[in-house]
């Protein structure tokens, strides 16, 4: 006769395992309808603040611009799916809307993991340092995808792509000097932002 003793442990831990997911598809769901349900908060400030100022970089035809600030505020201030949704979906589609139809895809890997890692590593806190620690990832990550996307995806070559990353660092720069400070000065205007997105789970410095 053979010992079922062990078939429990195994039962519990598939039933262990199946609820832990389903907890965590659960709380992924609910995140992304809170999430959505601000969409024009976060999402439109990028293609307004990437159209605003647009100064053209010939070695690429592309673009220097203030979207890094958006990005930034957005994903520091509501957290990193935010960022990844502001950044990828509003800076693609300001590419759409400028005439940079071709950069969309690329920019929207570009800025959308910016914001991701940003608001991974600096959202959730009013704590200058892992501000500063997100937005450095965060620029690392955005120079990165846009020298490799145009090197080896849009065929510009190494040369041309390098010509740009001086002006990604300048844009990302300016990105944290403006974006940072706005994100203090809008949580004391309005304190209620701090739960938006991410409840009240959110770090005093």
């Amino acid at each position: 006769m053979k010992e079922t003793t062990g078939d429990k442990p195994g039962l519990l831990s598939r039933f262990s395992f199946v609820f832990h997911l389903s907890s965590f598809v659960t709380a992924f769901l609910l995140g992304a309808v809170t999430v959505a349900g601000y969409a024009p908060f976060y999402l439109f400030p990028v293609p307004v603040f990437t159209l605003a100022v647009r100064v053209p970089i010939p070695a690429t035809q592309g673009y220097i611009n203030f979207s890094d600030v958006a990005i930034y505020f957005a994903g520091f201030a509501f957290g990193p799916w935010v960022g990844l949704i502001a950044g990828g979906v509003g800076a693609g589609l300001a590419d759409v809307l400028g005439g940079y139809a071709s950069f969309a895809p690329l920019t929207f890997f570009a800025h959308g993991l910016e914001g991701l890692v940003a608001g991974y590593l600096g959202g959730r806190t009013n704590s200058l340092k892992p501000m500063l620690l997100g937005w450095g990832a965060g620029t690392v990550v955005m120079v990165a995808l846009y020298f490799l996307g145009e090197t080896f995806v849009m065929g510009m070559g190494a040369a041309a792509a390098a010509a740009e990353v001086p002006f990604n660092i300048t844009q990302n720069i300016a990105g944290a000097l403006l974006g940072i400070p706005l994100v203090y000065a809008v949580r004391r205007a309005y304190p209620p932002i701090n739960q938006i997105g991410f409840g009240k789970t959110w770090k005093e410095a």
